[in-house]
């Protein structure tokens, strides 16, 4: 019942340069060896063990990040028991810190053990014979002989090795019992809200029980992580990466092996203590909650100048009435504006740039998109028989997918197919599109490692976390799964002399969505842009929430990659409904326009929204009777006015 998965201390050979001439021929040699699955047991208890924040600082220093994984040389799965820290006595006898629950039976029993060694920087494993050992309860460890050690000589060769068993010698455990490996990479549930914790990155014994080191989830999208942390958490607070949480009964009731899930009933008050405990001391807690805090001020007081400077005073006039909470809203509000954006859109609407609509495009350019055209049955963008001439498309498609070199962005918060509808209808959209994926995965033995991200509404991004969730994130590797939220501008009056922002309440700015278009300055704004490259991505296609989607098509991928586009547009034959878009984009075109953002076209969408505004230094709620506002709008088919003819090829879809 020790600390599990750990890797062990290296050492430093006796004698570097010499052979291990008295040792069997090594079973196997592997360079960049990193380890074996440890050999340690944990039971669930009843009781659970005090715990404070001094024990968890402790804890954390002695336990690394990662976690070891199984490996196989030779044939043969190992498991990681024990390591040599040094010789006993004069015959050659070894002193072992164990690294298992079953030191008697690793130790004491004589059999064949396997040695993992590094000599001249390269990793080798060799067969040995155990013929003796017993403990050392003083010095806290254990004395071992092998066969071919009889000497200090050769006793001082093999210190700093690893003792390995194979993984099939492993023994049957009783019912609450489980390897600690085995629950090491298993996702953590919150009974009461449902919520994915995290997932379970390490084991550690502490004398009396385990401890679950649980690797949050955080929003960082560098890293591919999804943000889960539980609602009433703040943001301050999910910035520590790691939870000690107890593996007792009353805090673990659940383990399901088959779904590699646990649920956990923690106390309350035990998830905060962990994420005030964190690796990082008071200082420097306080540190960086004074950098975000200094942050935070350093954007208002730019965003405010802006604001003055635009004729927009009025949204400050909420700083002299309300509660602190009221006030630090609003602050958070203005900072939070994508005030280079919100510029260019008013510039757009005041110059009345023209919208590049899709079939404006392509009735412009139809003679010259021909020669990259293809029309297909929309049939065979979800089946795998095609006619023999599609064939090489969807091979070298499911090519750009089985090596993740493809990824989806889908976008869930449509403003005119989908602003206006209930949660649960987008939710059932979604959970039917994304099972008919995982069907699909069935052509390709890795569709589901492409990178996936998602672009929500803020009141989608919950629903939508725990639908991944209770689907088992429908086939997709969870690391490389990803939620953005829409980008979002104010909304200005109706007015011929200025553009008014209306204000929703007197601390709250009147938002709305940006459109299809949105989709580039999220992608910037949210760091998506750089996860896509971190994880070498060549085809990206944006698609919206649509029955008729080609979402994943090996075949579109295909087709893109083959005319070496970039940019494919996807285009219904029989309908000049632009709200279903899907279109792939190059890794490269994509950056290149997420940098170029302010280059696309706004519109003014006309609207009617109630307001609130200061008169004659009261506070009124104004109900408007007609239109009133502009909704800022850019449709993500501006981005051809980015990309030359001859760069884009047409897929022409039949009904």
């Amino acid at each position: 019942m020790l600390r599990s998965s750990v890797a062990s201390p290296s050492a430093p050979y006796s004698f570097l340069s010499c052979r291990w001439s008295f040792l069997p021929k090594p079973a196997a040699s592997v360079r960049n060896f990193s380890g074996t699955l440890s050999d340690h047991s944990c039971s669930l208890s009843y009781l659970a063990p005090p715990i404070c924040a001094t024990g968890y600082r402790a804890i954390a220093k002695a336990v690394g990040e990662d976690v070891e994984e199984e490996k196989e040389v030779g044939g043969l799965n190992f498991i990681e028991v024990g390591y040599i820290t040094g010789v006993h006595g004069l015959k050659g006898e070894l002193r072992v810190k164990p690294n298992t629950g079953f030191p008697e039976l690793r130790f004491c029993k004589p059999g064949r053990r396997w040695l993992k060694a590094r000599i001249l920087g390269k990793e080798t494993i060799s067969e040995m014979e155990l013929t003796r050992g017993r403990s050392h309860p003083g010095q806290k460890c254990w004395i071992i002989s092998f066969e071919a050690i009889d000497t200090v000589d050769k006793a001082k060769q093999v210190v700093g090795s690893t003792i390995l068993v194979r993984e099939e010698d492993k023994p049957e455990l009783e019912e609450d019992e489980f390897y600690s490996h085995d629950l090491v990479g298993m996702r953590v549930l919150h009974k009461d809200t449902g919520i994915l914790v995290g997932k379970v990155a390490n084991v550690l014994n502490t004398g009396a029980n385990d401890l679950l080191h649980v690797k949050r989830y955080s929003c960082e999208p560098s890293k591919g992580k999804v943000n889960l942390s539980d609602s009433h958490l703040s943001e301050t607070d999910v910035s520590g990466q790691f939870l000690w949480i107890p593996f007792v009964k009353a805090i673990v009731p659940d383990i399901d092996m088959e779904r590699r899930e646990m649920i956990i009933t923690p106390p309350k008050g035990l998830l905060e203590l962990n994420l005030r405990s964190d690796m990082r001391s008071k200082k420097e807690r306080r540190q960086m909650e004074w950098k975000l805090r200094k942050r935070l001020q350093q954007r208002f007081t730019a965003a405010k100048k802006i604001l003055q400077e635009m004729g927009h005073s009025h949204l400050f006039d909420g700083f002299s009435i309300g509660d602190k909470g009221q006030r630090a809203m609003l602050a958070r509000h203005i900072a939070d504006l994508n005030l280079s954006l919100f510029q260019h859109a008013v510039r757009c609407v005041e110059a009345s740039s023209r919208r590049l609509s899709l079939f404006d495009f392509v009735d412009a350019n139809s003679d010259l998109l021909l020669k990259n055209a293809l029309m297909i049955p929309y049939k065979y963008l979800r089946d795998s028989v095609y006619p023999e001439k599609n064939d090489e498309l969807f091979k070298e498609g499911l090519r750009l997918l089985n090596n993740s070199k493809a990824a989806i962005i889908l976008v869930i918060n449509d403003d005119s197919s989908l602003g206006m509808v209930s949660n649960e209808l987008v939710l059932h959209k979604l959970q039917q599109l994304l099972a008919d994926y995982q069907s699909f995965l069935k052509f390709g033995e890795k569709c589901n490692e492409i990178p996936f991200i998602m672009l929500t509404s803020t009141g989608q991004t919950k629903p939508i976390e725990q639908l991944l969730v209770d689907n088992d994130y429908f086939g997709f590797n969870a690391e490389k799964v990803l939620l953005l939220e829409e980008t979002r501008l104010p909304i200005v009056s109706k007015s011929v002399d200025s553009k008014k922002i209306l204000l929703k309440s007197s601390w709250e700015i009147l938002l709305a969505p940006t459109g299809s278009g949105g989709t580039f300055a999220s992608l910037l704004s949210q760091k998506g842009v750089d996860f896509l490259q971190e994880m070498g991505v060549e085809y990206v296609q944006v698609c919206s929430l649509s029955e008729r989607s080609a979402f994943g098509s090996p075949l579109f991928f295909g087709w893109a990659s083959s005319c070496e586009a970039k940019m494919a547009l996807k285009i219904p034959m029989n309908t000049k409904e632009e709200d279903n878009y899907d279109i792939i984009f190059s890794a490269e075109k994509l950056r290149m326009i997420c940098k170029q953002i302010e280059a696309l076209s706004f519109q003014a969408i006309p609207e009617q929204h109630e307001y609130v505004e200061q008169v004659d230094g009261e506070w009124t709620k104004v109900k408007p009777s007609s239109f009133n506002s502009f909704r800022l709008h850019c449709s993500i088919y501006s981005a051809l006015k980015l990309c030359s003819v001859d760069e884009v090829c047409v897929m022409q879809v039949l009904e």
